[in-house]
């Protein structure tokens, strides 16, 4: 009989139009009344996608750019030596100046003739080398993060397996290094209507054939036997297809590279079950004797 576990954290309140709450590896938890600091700023452009990243930095840099174009026109022309123009050939030009000054290249084109003008230029230096200094840190810091590159297959199977039935599920390792002493935990939820029609979540303990290994050159096929300690068990094909189940998944292994540890999360839930089908052979060899492996293949499968 499988045993329900205790919460694990994500609570035992569900509805009928509950999300999940892993999603490719992130949460999808919405938080509302949270308090936010400084500190939020650096979490936040660290984990950002790189496109809106370097949209953020090309945004910045106009802005401050305008601002001290703007500042400058307020000074006046007359403070730096240019030819006056209309408005907006004055702000071109001073905008073109603040570009020189905040990356301090400085052509010579354009010079602050004045007080306020030097007073302000020079403030605009000094923003320069902290915005760019701070933008190098926020560099140095994407590129240095490890992070796991982990692929999961994209369904998850039910088949016949030994004397009993099983889930299936593959993983593989997206890069070319060796994995060392990969490790995988999963906890699976069950949500059904109790007695007062509510909807409460069940969580087990997803017992696995084997979720540790030395280590993975090729794809890992893991596999739960839904026997009678499976919370699983009890259903047939036709309730498995209906079941409301989310598995909640844990890699972790040693990347030799950045030599630590590195970890990933995945969900599944059963709109990605695949009942009487099996995983397709994933790797062959060549010629000379070497085992090819097929990235392509890892969501190969085929009715039985």
């Amino acid at each position: 009989m499988a045993r329900i576990l205790k919460d694990p954290g994500v609570g035992y309140k569900s509805n009928r139009n509950a999300q999940r709450l892993i999603i490719n590896g992130s949460s999808n938890v919405k938080h509302i009344n949270r308090a936010r600091t400084i500190d939020d700023l650096y979490t936040y452009l660290i984990n950002i996608s790189w496109g809106l990243f370097l949209a953020y930095v090309l945004l910045g840099y106009v802005l401050i750019n305008a601002i001290f174009g703007f500042v400058y026109l307020l000074i006046g022309v007359q403070e730096f030596q240019i030819v006056k123009g209309s408005l907006w050939e004055d702000f071109i030009h001073l905008f073109f100046f603040s570009a020189q000054t905040i990356t301090t290249v400085g052509y010579g084109a354009i010079a602050p003739n004045g007080v306020w003008a030097g007073v302000i230029s020079s403030l605009e230096a000094l923003v320069g080398l902290m915005s760019f200094s701070f933008i190098t840190g926020l560099l140095y810091g994407r590129f240095s993060k490890p992070k796991a590159k982990i692929k999961f297959s994209d369904h998850i199977v039910v088949r016949d397996f030994e004397d009993t039935r099983a889930l299936m599920f593959r993983v593989m390792n997206k890069r070319t290094n060796m994995m060392i002493e990969p490790e995988l935990n999963a906890i699976m939820s069950i949500t059904e209507k109790n007695e007062t029609g509510e909807f409460n979540r069940a969580f087990y303990q997803l017992n696995l054939e084997r979720n540790k290994i030395m280590y993975l050159p090729t794809m890992w096929t893991l596999v739960h036997k839904m026997d009678k300690e499976s919370p699983l068990y009890k259903y047939s094909k036709e309730e498995l297809e209906a079941l409301e189940v989310e598995i909640y998944i844990l890699f972790q292994y040693h990347e030799e590279t950045f030599n630590q540890k590195l970890y990933q999360l995945h969900s599944y839930d059963f709109s990605q079950l695949k009942i009487d089908y099996k995983f397709d052979v994933s790797y062959d060899f060549d010629e000379d004797g070497f085992t090819i492996i097929d990235h392509h293949k890892l969501n190969d499968i085929k009715k039985i």
